[in-house]
C-alpha cells in the first residue's frame, strides 16, 4: 500500500499529526492493544453493528461482524466496530418507527465524529436498514451495508410457515374458534426457528432487497438465508470492498442514491410485491441526499411495472426460494428494460453489470414479465377528501371485489378504543362496512405503528369472512394482508379530514381511478374541520417531545424536518473540533 493510496485518507487526520493531538488520538487506539503499524498509512473501516439480544433478527451479527472483519485485514485494512441502537419490531413499543429517526441520528453522529474511512453498516430488523442508510447518506462517507438474511422457514403440522403472514391468518382462525389454544400454542413453539429477519417478502426483506436496488450492497447478497455460509462468505467479501471504498474515498451514498437508483428501487418493490413501509422509508432517505422524491412517483411506476415475484404475502413462497431461484439479480434482470442499468453501485460498476449474468425466471417463483402474477405493482396510491396528501394501499395483498368499495363507517378513536370494542357482540357492522381506525400516525400514536391491518371483528370471522376494507393513518406489518388503505396523510392528529369521519358516514375507495373520499357534501367537510379540537401531545418532554414537534408526515417519509438535507449546503463529512496541534484532542 503506497502512501499515494493513503496519505488523503480522513483517518489520517486523526492518526498522523506528530503533535499533542496526534499523540492523543494514537494513544487511545494503543490503549486497546493496537500498535502503531496497525493505524500507520492504513484506511480504517467502521462497522455500524446493529446487534442486540432485544432483536433476534440480528441475533448473529457478532458472527457475521468477524467475518467482516477478516474481509478487512486480507484487504490491508484496520476493522473498528462500533455498536448502535438496534430496533425491533417484536419487543419495541409503541413502534420500532418512532425510533428509526433516532437510530439514524445515532449512526450519523458516530460516522461524522470517529477516525473512519470506510463503513459497513449491518441491519436486518426493519427499521435498522432505512435508519443506517439514512445515517450514512447524511454523514456521505463511503459506506457499503451488509444486511443479515432470512431466517429458515418454520413448519407447522407438515405446512412451512411464514413468520407473520401465517401467525395472522392462524390468529383470525383461533378467534373464529376453528383452531385450539393448545394448537395455537404448539404453533408458537415452531414459529421462529433460527436467526434472521422475517422469511416472507415482509418489510425486512423488502428493504434488504431495496439495498440491493439501490446498489448499496453487493450483488447477489440481499436474499442470502442468514445461517447459510454464502452470509458470511458475503461479510468478507464486504469487508475487502469497504477498504476498496475507502482507498478510492468513494463511491459515496450521494454518488449511488441518485434519482435514478431511487426508480430502480421503486421498480423492484413494486415487482416483488413489497411492503408499504418501504414507501415511507424511500421517501425518508431521498430527502437524505436532496432528492425531493415524491408519493405519487410509487403509483406511477407501479403502473408501468408487473409483479414478477411470487411471494408471501402476495404469494406462495418465502424468500429461500427466491434465494434459489437466482435470488434479486434474476428479478432485476428480468426487470432490464424498466430500469436504469446505468446506475453506479457501491461496487464501483453499473447496476447492469452486477444482474449480467444472474439465471432466468424459474416462472414458479420469479415469473417472466410476460407472463407476471399480476399486471401491475403491488402498491397504489389513492387520494382525495380522506387524504388531500395521499394514502396507499397493497393491492397485491387485498381481496381483488373490495378494491372497488362504498360502505358505512365504522370508528375508533384509538387502538385502545379498538381493542375494547372490536370483539363486542354488539357492534353494529357488516361485510359492507369500512373499519377506521385513527390518532395513530407519526403524532397522534405517536411513530405510526403497524397498527393499519385492524382485526376482523370475531362475530364477522365467524360467520366465514376474512376481509373488509379498513382504513387509518398508521403503518401495517409488510407480513400482513388485507384490503387496507394506509399512511392517510395529513393524519387525524394534526387536522387531517379522517378526524372528522364519523359512524355511518359512507365511504367510497376506488383503487383503479385513484379515489378515496369521504362521501358527504364538501360543506360538511369544511363545517366539521371548522369545529375540530385536536387532542392533547402525547409527551410534553424528552424524545418523544422532539418527535413530534419534528416529524413530517407520512407523504414526506416521517423522518425529522431538521435531518433533510439542505439545498445550499454540502454533506458535512469531518466534525468540528482540533485535528492537529498542540491544544490537546479532547
Amino acid at each position: 500500500m503506497t502512501e499515494s493510496n493513503t496519505s488523503n485518507l480522513r483517518s489520517a487526520r486523526w492518526f498522523g499529526p506528530h503533535d499533542l493531538t496526534g499523540f492523543v488520538h494514537r494513544t487511545a487506539i494503543q490503549a486497546e492493544g493496537f500498535s502503531n503499524f496497525a493505524i500507520k498509512d492504513r484506511p480504517v473501516v467502521g462497522i455500524a453493528n446493529s446487534w442486540s439480544e432485544l432483536v433476534n433478527c440480528n441475533i448473529h451479527f457478532k458472527l457475521l461482524a468477524e467475518s467482516v472483519k477478516r474481509g478487512v485485514l486480507m484487504a490491508g485494512g484496520l476493522p473498528l466496530e462500533f455498536p448502535t441502537i438496534s430496533l425491533g419490531e417484536s419487543l419495541m413499543k409503541p413502534s420500532a418507527m418512532q425510533f428509526r429517526n433516532l437510530m439514524a441520528m445515532d449512526v450519523e453522529e458516530s460516522i461524522r465524529a470517529y477516525p473512519l474511512d470506510a463503513i459497513v453498516l449491518m441491519g436486518g430488523c426493519d427499521k435498522t436498514v432505512p435508519a443506517q442508510l439514512m445515517g450514512a447518506a447524511s454523514a456521505d462517507i463511503p459506506a457499503i451495508m451488509l444486511t443479515g438474511g432470512p431466517q429458515e422457514p418454520a413448519f407447522f403440522r407438515g405446512r412451512q410457515l411464514g413468520v407473520g403472514t401465517d401467525t395472522w391468518k392462524y390468529a383470525d382462525e383461533l378467534r373464529a374458534g376453528k383452531m385450539t389454544q393448545a394448537d395455537f400454542d404448539e404453533l408458537e413453539a415452531s414459529a421462529k426457528p433460527t436467526a434472521g429477519h422475517c422469511s416472507e417478502m415482509g418489510t425486512a426483506s423488502t428493504m434488504t432487497s431495496i439495498v440491493e436496488a439501490l446498489g448499496m450492497c453487493l450483488t447477489g447478497t440481499a436474499s442470502i438465508p442468514a445461517v447459510h455460509a454464502r452470509r458470511a462468505q458475503a461479510a468478507e467479501q464486504t469487508g475487502r470492498r469497504a477498504v476498496e471504498m475507502a482507498l478510492s474515498q468513494g463511491p459515496k451514498p450521494s454518488e449511488v442514491l441518485t434519482p435514478e437508483a431511487f426508480d430502480n428501487a421503486i421498480t423492484l418493490l413494486m415487482a416483488v410485491g413489497g411492503s408499504t413501509n418501504a414507501v415511507v422509508h424511500l421517501l425518508a432517505l431521498a430527502r437524505r441526499v436532496g432528492y425531493e422524491l415524491q408519493l405519487d412517483r410509487f403509483h406511477e411506476i407501479s403502473e408501468r411495472t408487473p409483479r414478477i415475484v411470487n411471494l408471501r404475502p402476495s404469494g406462495e413462497h418465502l424468500v429461500q426460494q427466491l434465494f434459489r431461484a437466482g435470488g434479486i439479480p434474476t428479478v432485476l434482470k428480468e426487470l432490464a428494460p424498466l430500469l436504469h442499468g446505468g446506475a453506479i453501485t457501491v461496487t464501483g460498476q453499473t447496476i447492469e453489470h452486477g444482474y449480467a449474468s444472474a439465471p432466468a425466471p424459474d416462472g414458479e417463483v420469479v415469473s417472466t414479465m410476460e407472463k407476471p402474477f399480476d399486471a401491475s405493482g403491488g402498491i397504489a396510491v389513492v387520494r382525495g377528501s380522506l387524504a388531500p396528501n395521499g394514502a396507499v394501499i397493497k393491492r397485491s395483498a387485498a381481496s381483488p371485489e373490495l378494491l372497488q368499495h362504498r360502505g358505512p363507517a365504522v370508528v375508533f378513536e384509538d387502538i385502545y378504543d379498538l381493542g375494547a370494542r372490536i370483539d363486542d357482540p354488539n357492534l353494529e357492522i357488516t361485510e359492507d362496512s369500512v373499519l377506521v381506525l385513527r390518532n395513530s400516525g407519526p403524532v397522534g400514536a405517536p411513530g405510526m405503528p403497524e397498527w393499519g391491518m385492524l382485526p376482523i371483528p370475531e362475530k364477522l370471522l365467524r360467520r366465514g369472512i376474512r376481509d373488509i376494507v379498513r382504513i387509518s393513518d398508521a403503518r401495517m406489518s409488510g407480513t400482513a394482508f388485507g384490503t387496507t388503505v394506509l399512511h392517510i396523510s395529513p393524519e387525524s392528529a394534526v387536522g387531517g379530514p379522517l378526524a372528522i369521519v364519523r359512524d355511518g358516514d359512507p365511504i367510497v375507495l376506488d383503487v383503479e381511478n385513484q379515489r378515496f373520499d369521504l362521501d358527504i357534501p364538501a360543506e360538511e367537510i369544511e363545517r366539521r374541520l371548522a369545529e375540530l379540537t385536536l387532542p392533547k401531545p402525547k409527551y410534553r418532554r424528552g424524545y418523544g417531545r422532539l418527535y413530534i414537534d419534528h416529524v413530517t408526515q407520512a407523504h414526506e417519509g416521517c423522518d425529522f424536518d431538521f435531518l433533510q438535507s439542505l439545498p445550499d449546503e454540502e454533506p458535512q463529512r469531518l466534525p468540528y473540533g482540533l485535528m492537529s496541534g498542540w491544544q490537546g484532542g479532547w
